[in-house]
């Protein structure tokens, strides 16, 4: 039966339809919010998925190109592989849906939110959000819903919910909060240097106004939900873990994982894995779900010790942080490098500059950005965590991780008008042992300075992670947290920012949210760290951007004309503009306003453009004086070439003080003569003398 249910939200209605399409999925709506309209699909497989220890959810986030009225670029002109902004947004419907869904579940689960409409006031990432969660709630897959979704804008000190894609564009803060009913489950932010207190208010208005959606939502699930179906639990017998605790007693697994490297750890637990598998040979149907049962009780210990004990895998206390060092121009001939290392995690970022015509374009839906100057790429490796297996390219967590470091960095870049590159940094993987997207922004931070990119201020990341028992007050927040503690524990809480305020959150957590105190605490926490890599490490390291670009990079030279005269340079079938690239090597670009680009290594060459330009886009002037070449010779004077496409004549009479019969007794083709304009004669024509230049002093 159609049912269609409606609020309003920031100032616009959202209508959920649900039982109108997509029937055969086991939960489908479509969401309307404004004039955007997605549709939101929840399916589960019949049967649980065999040789697995995941729970497999995937998230969709589709782009419809005709949702704005576009045909897709490129020869095919179909859509194609998911574009960066779905891919992130895919992964912010993922990380607060994936921890209710049951740890023992393993049916495949696919999301998919379809954009089939986009109104510029509302953004599709809203619906989408929310109609995932309710396609699932109103499904009859096992689910410990609903959550919800709210994003806040700050424009002049004000908070903006929900704000439309203008108010993005000007806004100081560009927050995504999900919730449950009693506690925040997810958040990611980009800001421009928000204080703390300014963020966690953020924080708790987006909570509030997702606990009145989460009051709607329980309207439709109790008249539209379904009963959950039952499944095959995954979870490990109670007898394997009596049986292991029996043949590896606690304190020699506390042994095992107590060490502050990652290789000798791993060691530990493949001993008694091999101690257990020798132990257990009789029972088959244990050994199939030994390796699963060895990493709960892993999960097990390493949370008692923290909780409990109060004693971190590698000896650490609750509050240090792991050895940390930098150092800047690692690589030769780059334009920028840096290397930040955090106990065994190290990044190098390497930072290339290139002219504004190297920005990336963006195809998307978002009608207001259409390129970006700054790229943040971040790699991963195998080798970096001692593994092998062919490099297939980016996946979801390293476009994610990417971003989130881009996001961090870019509001203390400096414009383009006051720096006119396209900025490129990569952040290759060395060693990961947790938190690799954070010393990634380290990193960049210090080669882009390294580079001689000016920016504002140095920006630094650290994350902090969490072990939580049977009560909201029975908790450890973990500052700088390694790959096992990440693992095992149950936060993943990221903060970048300068000394002054935050530029970038990602949180993400496996269990069913967070209280007030723990996110304030975290907070807290990631701003003393931050303070403290940046003033004892990176600044010590490199304490300003340098004066001048790398002598490898690009210069740039940036002038102005009339608009009016872009022709003139351009020429007939860009024939003036590729000459003056062609005689001088540079590379030239033009904006509508007559905002011109010239970048290259030779800065003589690069001066002879912008020489160039200028002659073409300047009208003569009596008593200028110009260089020029002589191009053509005829009866009665020569031809002078200032600059591509620029011409004027010197009359035999004016070539020399004494008379001359022939211009050649003079002139000959190729040389170049200086002259002195003489105003137009009677005729309107510009005349030029040799004979009639000033003396030199």
């Amino acid at each position: 039966m159609y049912k269609s249910y409606s609020m309003e939200l920031a100032g616009r209605t959202l209508t959920v339809d649900v039982g109108r399409v997509a029937k055969q999925a086991n939960g489908a709506v479509l969401m309307h919010y404004g004039d955007t309209t997605v549709l939101s699909t929840a399916t589960a497989s019949k049967e649980p998925r065999e040789g697995i220890d995941f729970f497999p959810l995937s998230v969709e986030y589709e782009e419809k190109m005709y949702a704005v009225g576009k045909i897709p670029g490129g020869f095919n002109k179909r859509e194609g592989k998911a574009s960066e902004h779905a891919i992130l947004t895919s992964r912010v419907i993922d990380r607060p849906m994936r921890p209710l869904f049951p740890k023992d579940y393993r049916n495949d689960v696919t999301l998919v939110d379809m954009v089939m409409s986009v109104d510029p006031e509302c953004n599709p990432e809203i619906p989408a959000m929310l109609g995932s969660s309710i396609a699932t709630c109103i499904s009859d897959i096992p689910f410990d819903g609903p959550c919800a979704t709210t994003q806040v804008g700050l424009i002049d000190g004000e908070y903006v919910i929900n704000p439309s894609l203008a108010q993005k564009e000007i806004s100081d803060l560009q927050l995504t909060v999900a919730s449950t009913r009693e506690k925040v489950i997810m958040i990611e932010a980009g800001a421009n240097e928000v204080p703390e207190d300014k963020m966690i208010e953020a924080i708790y208005k987006a909570h509030e106004v997702n606990q009145e959606i989460i009051s709607f939502i329980d309207k439709i699930v109790a008249e539209c939900g379904k009963e959950k179906h039952t499944y095959a639990s995954c979870a490990v017998p109670e007898e394997l873990f009596a049986a292991i605790k029996e043949i590896v007693p606690p304190e020699e697994m506390e042994v095992a994982v107590f060490s502050d490297d990652k290789q000798t750890r791993e060691e530990n637990i493949r001993q008694v894995t091999a101690k257990l598998e020798e132990a257990l040979a009789d029972h088959e149907d244990w050994l199939e779900v030994l390796d699963e049962a060895v990493y709960q009780y892993q999960k097990k210990t390493v949370r008692k010790m923290i909780l409990k004990d109060h004693k971190r895998p590698d000896g650490r206390q609750i509050k240090e942080i792991r050895p940390l060092a930098a150092e800047v121009d690692i690589i030769p001939r780059v334009h920028g490098s840096a290397m930040f290392t955090r106990g065994q995690t190290q990044i190098c970022t390497v930072t290339t500059l290139a002219p504004l015509s190297d920005a990336q374009r963006l195809d998307g839906l978002d009608e207001f950005e259409t390129s970006k100057r700054y790229m943040h790429h971040y790699n991963f490796p195998s080798y970096s965590v001692g593994e092998t297996k062919p490099s297939r390219g980016p996946g979801r967590r390293e476009i994610g991780h990417g971003a989130l470091a881009e996001r961090a960095l870019v509001p203390v870049l400096p414009s383009a008008e006051e720096f006119p590159y396209a900025i490129r940094t990569v952040s290759e993987t060395f060693e990961s042992n947790g938190s690799t997207s954070q010393a990634s922004i380290c990193a960049s931070t210090m080669s882009l300075m390294a580079a001689g990119v000016p920016i504002r201020k140095p920006v630094a990341g650290i994350s902090c992670g969490l072990v939580t028992g049977d009560t909201d007050d029975d908790y450890i927040v973990l500052t700088d947290i390694q790959g096992l503690e990440d693992f095992f524990g149950d936060m993943d809480f990221k903060v970048a920012g300068t000394h002054d305020g935050i530029t970038a959150i990602q949180m993400d957590i496996k269990i069913h949210g967070l209280t007030r105190e723990i996110v304030e605490e975290a907070i807290r926490r990631t701003k003393e760290a931050r303070e403290y890599i940046l003033t004892e490490v990176m600044e010590k390291c490199i304490p300003a951007p340098r004066e001048h670009v790398n002598k490898y990079a690009p210069k740039i030279i940036q002038i102005q004309i009339d608009p009016q005269k872009i022709g003139d340079v351009v020429g007939q079938r860009g024939k003036t503009i590729n000459t003056i690239i062609e005689r001088t090597g540079v590379q030239i670009d033009i904006s509508d306003d007559g905002g011109v680009s010239i970048c290259g290594v030779d800065q003589n060459m690069m001066d002879e453009a912008a020489r160039m330009i200028r002659i073409i886009t300047t009208d003569f002037e009596e008593g200028q004086i110009l260089t020029g070449t002589v191009v053509s010779i005829k009866d009665f004077g020569a031809f002078l070439e200032f600059a591509p496409g620029k011409e004027g004549m010197v009359h035999i009479s004016k070539i020399a003080k004494h008379r001359i019969n022939r211009v050649e007794d003079v002139l000959t083709l190729g040389d170049k003569v200086k002259v002195v304009c003489l105003g137009k004669d009677k005729m309107g024509r510009v005349s030029f003398s040799m004979k009639d230049l000033p003396e030199e002093e």
